[in-house]
């Protein structure tokens, strides 16, 4: 009989031969038919995410996780709140075969949406191998960017790169823009060997007395490589923006060196200027026309201006500080490689191992050391450490956790070791979500840097129009050709388009990113005007104004009815709702049920069938109530509602509903029994919030489902100045778009509960509080145009001022670019700038706007 592991290996052997011959080499990596035993670390594997449908119970998981573990090389794990499987598997066990052993316990698996990409994106099923060498790994990733880089910058130089290189402009926001100078050729040796150049060339330019013979062609020789090497930088950025059909913003600037080296060698081969002994004598004004009749030559100019511009250059760059650069560095590598403790289902004992950071699953126990970063979201489940938080949540003083408290991604453990239980990783964390919304918000702002320096650049031709025009008057009327090209020279250098085009995007993208530092997240530029034109902000009391939790604070009962038999029904009522007002009551019917509260006449546990929930909030169910003898139980219909208006209730009832804090009525039989109210607890700074808007001139709502009297006394407490009571869920969208439509600028401020409330308002204003923010946004694709990570109302008074002195600072910025060209330009059209005093006013100009803008960093 043939050995059928000797013709198993025999074939192996030949196809390997066949691949070899391909050029298919990596069989380096033993095979468990190699060994003769499965080894699970020899092997490469592949993760994979399922959602499950079927699953039930919790106790039935250990089963399904065991079967999928008697595979040779797979870990599963399964979490039953979530509703999902997280399995790594060797690449020779497919999904297929995973979802077929959970069908067999009634599971129906299918893969999420970051699978079915991963494996589209390696289709045999590989994924790249976690490299035990992260350094290498790094140094890797750096070389290939770095090769990507090059391979650019020579399509561009080629001229190859039209709308795509401008596509890719608008995606990267440290891009290598043609209207701006080159980046990298902007370098500190750059200055330092054009300043050591340029010094003796102003000095023997203005200090007479130090001009020997022949001073102005060591000049000339002098200046040559500050004007070619020390002013490549502009020279290429205006030769970038001729191949695309567009003005770079330092052309002129580019134009005025080039043009002041070319006229002072013509002025030294071809008149007295160059004859040796003479001498210099420069004047700031071209109308002091005997001065400049025997020649000038301008190479002080042509190095000051490069000196004076790459300086400038050096200190705008060094100050920008990009909010996304920060989120970059604070990234946790996929590569670091953290402790996970598994149970070993054999022993029952803890065993760590450790794993990449990308292996890591919900549900593992991830040990996070003190000083480290905590890469996962997740629920504390032993040790405790003072933790700060990260770099958009990390306003407030560092907090100490403990067992059961909730820690998120980019926050560090400063002083304590943690065990982290993975509750969210990778691209689901908070910090995760937070970083794709700054880069989107950062792409859609460099759109409109690029509308607005492409309006800028615009500049550049009209001041070279205008340079040739006055040139041209100025030699006509006077007949002094020195004079003409001193005054054309003047508008090229005083030209300031970098200064108009900074004018709006630069403080857009402080006034974004510092909001983003302090917990806010806007969507964009276009957000941030038209939160600071809103004349309304209208609030949902719940979710905003008011704590997440809530307590029974009265339970009054009609005539002849029991309130503890109120209360209880009405906790059955609502026992499977999330919304703090339920548990609140769920929690208030539990403790009279333990206390012994009604006596034996009230029943310890009501039977609740049918529940359900109708559009605007009311629970409905059937009860089952035991009767004195217990023979015959009654059956009866009960619901749980809450009135809009006086209306809705009379008598004793109506007086109660009005007289506290939240009222819920409770009915059965077709009769209302009793009322129970509930008390909010208001935020601590909700009243100073309220205050501060109206400091800013903006009216202040309410939006509530209680009446008009229990809103009101509400509202009376912390300052709100009108109120919409009695609004339906599914009516208070309504209620804001008529606001809107009286012409007023509205921001609503609520929760993910009032989303389309948020889609209606100017400016949808959401508040996250402890809600999963991928769930949040993923469901939310419209609407969203703030989302406020605090739970601290003076995030909206704060955000608004801050949208406000942005916007002033750009209106301000523009007004100033444009009064600074209009009045350089006709100071050097009349002779009064000198073309290196006009290079001194132009950066400055720029440096100003950098310095107003930079103001908007303030929150």
């Amino acid at each position: 009989m043939a050995d059928p592991t000797g013709e198993l290996h025999a074939a192996i052997a030949e196809a390997r031969q066949a691949a070899r011959a391909l050029g298919i080499s990596d069989f380096d990596t033993p095979t468990s038919l190699d060994s003769g035993e499965f080894n699970p670390d020899a092997v490469r594997k592949h993760s994979f995410s399922f959602e499950l449908e079927g699953l039930n119970d919790a106790p039935g998981i250990s089963d399904i996780e065991s079967d999928l573990e008697r595979i040779p090389g797979v870990k599963a794990r399964i979490v039953f709140a979530e509703h999902r499987a997280w399995i790594t598997a060797p690449e020779s066990v497919g999904p297929d075969q995973l979802a077929e052993i959970m069908a067999k316990h009634g599971v129906m698996a299918r893969l999420t949406e970051a699978s079915l990409r991963r494996r589209l994106d390696h289709p045999h099923g590989l994924r790249p191998q976690p490299s035990r060498r992260p350094r290498l790994r790094t140094l890797r990733a750096r070389r290939q960017a770095e090769e990507t880089r090059r391979l650019i910058e020579r399509e561009k130089r080629a001229g190859r790169l039209r709308a795509e290189a401008i596509r890719h402009l608008l995606q990267d926001p440290e891009s290598r823009d043609v209207l701006y100078t080159a980046r990298d050729l902007v370098t500190i040796p750059r200055l330092v060997f054009s300043t050591i150049l340029a010094i003796p060339v102003i000095i023997l330019h203005y200090v007479v007395a130090w001009q020997f013979p022949g001073w102005q062609w060591l000049c000339l020789a002098l200046a040559l490589p500050v004007v070619v090497w020390g002013a490549w930088p502009f020279h290429r950025a205006m030769l970038g923006g001729l191949r695309r059909g567009l003005s770079a913003l330092d052309a002129s600037s580019s134009v005025a060196i080039i043009s002041a080296w070319l006229w002072s060698a013509a002025m030294l081969l071809f008149t007295p200027a160059g004859e040796i002994g003479w001498l210099s004598n420069p004047k700031l004004f071209a109308f002091d026309q005997q001065l400049l009749m025997e020649g000038e030559i301008y190479l002080d100019v042509a190095c000051g201006m490069t000196v004076v511009l790459l300086a400038g250059r050096l200190a705008t760059r060094r100050t920008r500080l990009s909010l996304m650069d920060d989120l970059a560095q604070a990234k946790p590598d996929p590569q670091e490689e953290y402790t996970v403790v598994h149970r070993n289902r054999a022993t029952g004992r803890q065993e760590p191992e450790k794993i990449p950071l990308q292996e890591v699953n919900v549900g593992d126990d991830l040990i996070v050391p003190a000083g480290h970063i905590i890469p996962v979201d997740g629920r504390v489940v032993g040790g405790s450490s003072t933790v700060r938080a990260g770099l958009i949540e990390g306003r407030g003083v560092p907090r100490r956790v403990k067992v059961n408290d909730h820690v998120y991604a980019g926050s560090t453990a400063v002083d304590g070791e943690l065990k982290v239980r993975v509750i969210r990783t990778g691209h689901l964390t908070r910090s995760a979500v937070i970083h794709h919304w700054v880069r989107g918000a950062t792409r859609r702002q460099n759109r409109m840097a690029w509308i607005s320096t492409t309006s800028a650049s615009w500049l550049i031709p009209a001041s070279l129009i205008v340079a040739v025009a006055d040139f041209a008057l100025w030699y006509l009327i006077s007949g002094n050709i020195n004079a003409a090209f001193t005054t054309a020279l003047a508008i090229l250098a005083c030209v300031g388009p970098v200064s108009l085009a900074l004018s709006t995007s630069l403080a857009l993208r402080h006034g974004i990113e510092a909001a983003a530092r302090h917990g806010v997240l806007l969507r964009d530029g276009n957000t941030m005007r038209q939160l600071a034109e809103s004349d309304i902000v209208i609030f949902n009391r719940v979710g905003t104004l008011v704590e997440q939790e809530m307590s029974v604070e009265t339970v009054t009962a009609d005539h002849g009815e029991n309130p503890d038999l109120v209360l209880r029904i009405a906790g059955a009522l609502c026992m499977e709702s999330d919304h703090p007002s339920s548990k609140a009551i769920v929690h208030a019917a539990r403790h009279s049920r333990d206390h012994g509260e009604g006596g034996d006449d009230i029943p310890h546990w009501i039977e609740v069938n049918h529940v359900s929930i109708t559009t605007d909030g009311t629970f409905t169910g059937m009860l089952t109530l035991p009767t004195a003898g217990g023979a015959n139980d009654k059956h009866v219909e009960a619901s749980l509602w809450r009135p809009r208006t006086m209306a809705d209730l009379t008598g004793r009832l109506a007086a109660a509903a009005v007289s506290g804090g939240t009222p819920f009525i409770v009915r059965w039989k077709g009769k209302d029994r009793g009322v129970i109210t509930l008390n909010d607890i208001v935020k601590d700074d909700a009243s100073n919030a309220i205050e501060d808007l109206s400091d800013l001139g903006v009216e202040t709502m309410m939006l509530s489902r209680d009446t008009y009297p229990v809103a009101r006394r509400f509202a009376d407490r912390i300052g709100v100045a009108s109120v919409l009571a009695g609004i339906e869920p599914s009516r208070k969208a309504m209620a804001v778009r008529a606001v809107h439509a009286r012409g007023n600028r509205v921001a609503m401020v609520g929760d993910s509960s009032v989303r389309e409330c948020l889609h209606v308002a100017d400016v949808g204003i959401c508040v996250v509080g402890k809600q999963p923010l991928a769930d949040l946004i993923r469901s939310n694709t419209r609407g969203l145009d703030v989302v406020v990570l605090r739970t601290d109302v003076s995030a909206i008074p704060q955000t608004m001022a801050l949208a406000r002195r942005t916007t002033r600072l750009i209106e301000q910025n523009i007004w100033f670019a444009w009064f600074y060209n209009v009045v350089a330009m006709v100071a050097a059209i009349s002779g009064i700038l000198h073309p290196m005093l006009a290079t001194v006013l132009m950066i400055s100009s720029s440096l100003f706007i950098e310095w107003r803008s930079r103001r908007a960093r303030v929150y």
